[in-house]
């Protein structure tokens, strides 16, 4: 029988997190993070971008955090991001703490440019069908 594995106190993209969240707060962004172990009716809530960020001059995002060379969406965000999306939610990916992707910010949402083809079509009805399913 195999040891179980140890897991690491925090993922991959926890770093990149840490310094986003510090680039973006010298920027005058004030930051809040929305995963890890929200609660709403007794369910962790899942699917949500990891960060929500406000601006005096520029308004709100909702930040998503990947690794550029290992992301993989999870099951929960390939249901939520495109109803999230639908129904006014903007997200931005964002793989690392610099002006260029800063930049990003400015231009259109661009969680789609993540979506992989293996993911399949995004169908919206059909989201939001599984997710009332899952309700």
């Amino acid at each position: 029988m195999k040891p179980p594995k140890i897991r690491a106190a925090h993922g991959p993209e926890y770093k990149i997190q840490a310094e986003v969240t510090r680039f973006l707060r010298a920027r005058g962004w004030h930051v809040e993070r929305l995963v890890g172990g929200e609660v709403r009716g007794g369910a962790v809530q899942s699917g949500l971008p990891d960060l929500v960020i406000g601006h005096p001059r520029w308004g709100v995002r909702f930040v998503e955090i990947k690794n550029e060379a290992s992301y993989e969406m999870t099951k929960a965000q390939k249901l939520k991001f495109p109803v999230l999306a639908k129904f006014g939610f903007g997200i931005w990916i964002l793989t690392e703490a610099t002006e260029e992707q800063y930049e990003r910010l400015f231009k259109e949402p661009n969680w789609r440019y993540y979506w992989k083809a293996k993911y399949g079509p995004i169908d919206i009805d059909a989201l939001l069908g599984e997710l009332d399913d899952n309700i």
